[in-house]
C-alpha cells in the first residue's frame, strides 16, 4: 500500500511540474531577440545625438526618453523575464507599484526645486540691510 501511495503522490508530484511551463529559464532565441533589441534600442539615440537628426531640444529629450522607456521594457521582459504569469503576476505588479512610487517622488522633487525660489523668503529683504 505504501509503495502504491507513494507512486500516486510521485505521479501527481510531476503532474504539478507540468502545469507550469513558464519559468525562469528561456530559450537562446528569447535571449538573441532581447540582445538585437537592445542593440537597436541603443544604436538609433547615439545615431539620432551624432548626427544631430533632431535640432528642437525638447523633441530630443522626448524621443531619447521614450526610447529609453522602450529599452527598458525589452530589458524587464527578454532578460528578467518579468511577465504577468511568472509569479502569479506579483513580479510584475510589485514592478508598477516601484515605477508609480519613483514617479511619484521625482515628480515632487522636480516640483518642489522648481518652485523654491517662488515660497522662499524674498530677495529684496535681504538686500534693503
Amino acid at each position: 500500500m505504501s509503495t502504491h501511495a507513494h507512486d500516486t503522490h510521485a505521479h501527481g508530484h510531476d503532474d504539478h511540474h507540468d502545469d507550469h511551463d513558464v519559468g525562469p529559464h528561456s530559450s537562446l532565441k528569447e535571449y538573441v531577440i532581447g540582445f538585437v533589441l537592445s542593440v537597436i534600442l541603443t544604436a538609433i539615440p547615439f545615431w539620432l545625438v551624432m548626427a544631430n537628426v533632431i535640432t528642437d531640444r525638447n523633441t530630443a529629450v522626448l524621443v531619447l526618453g521614450g526610447l529609453a522607456v522602450v529599452q527598458i521594457v525589452v530589458h524587464m521582459v527578454f532578460f528578467l523575464h518579468m511577465n504577468g504569469k511568472v509569479e502569479g503576476g506579483w513580479t510584475l505588479l510589485s514592478t508598477i507599484f516601484t515605477i508609480v512610487f519613483v514617479a511619484i517622488a521625482i515628480a515632487g522633487t522636480l516640483w518642489v526645486m522648481f518652485h523654491m525660489n517662488t515660497n522662499m523668503m524674498p530677495m529684496h529683504l535681504h538686500s534693503s540691510h
